[in-house]
């Protein structure tokens, strides 16, 4: 009973650690570029129904390349419109994400990924694209000024 508590406790500890560190409020996330000198990648999507943005997940910000390239370079910011009853955002959190996207993407399209600069500028944008996480990273740098 002690190894299979110790074993979960451990697997939480390494899971923790290793997952990307998303920031969740915009002002914290401007605060953070501006302290940083970094561009943020805020990142809309549909965590629990749109499958283009569970791929995008998997294929590029869960790998190990991406999230050593981000902590170092960017501050992720994420948008998330779960639809499930389940993973609902509290209300301050949602009306948050609802004027991210009444800024930033205007035709709602998920998953749609904004670079923004340190002052929260559009750089530009993109979306899932099939190509590895180096592939996806120079997308992302040709947006920076």
């Amino acid at each position: 009973m002690k190894k299979s508590i110790l074993g979960m406790l451990l697997l939480l500890v390494v899971t923790i650690s290793n997952a990307q560190k998303w920031q969740t409020n915009f002002e914290e996330a401007k605060n953070l570029a501006s302290k940083e000198n970094k561009n943020i990648i805020l990142v809309f999507q549909g965590s629990d129904w749109c499958a283009p943005c569970i791929k995008l997940n998997k294929e590029i910000w869960s790998t190990e390349e991406f999230k050593t390239y981000s902590e170092k370079n960017y501050v992720m910011l994420l948008a998330d419109f779960p639809r499930k009853k389940k993973n609902e955002l509290s209300d301050t959190q949602q009306q948050q994400n609802n004027q991210l996207m009444e800024k930033y993407n205007l035709q709602g399209y998920f998953p749609f990924v904004a670079v923004l600069d340190k002052n929260a500028n559009l750089l530009g944008n993109t979306g899932y694209k099939k190509i590895s996480p180096s592939e996806y990273i120079k997308l992302l740098n040709s947006f920076k000024k």
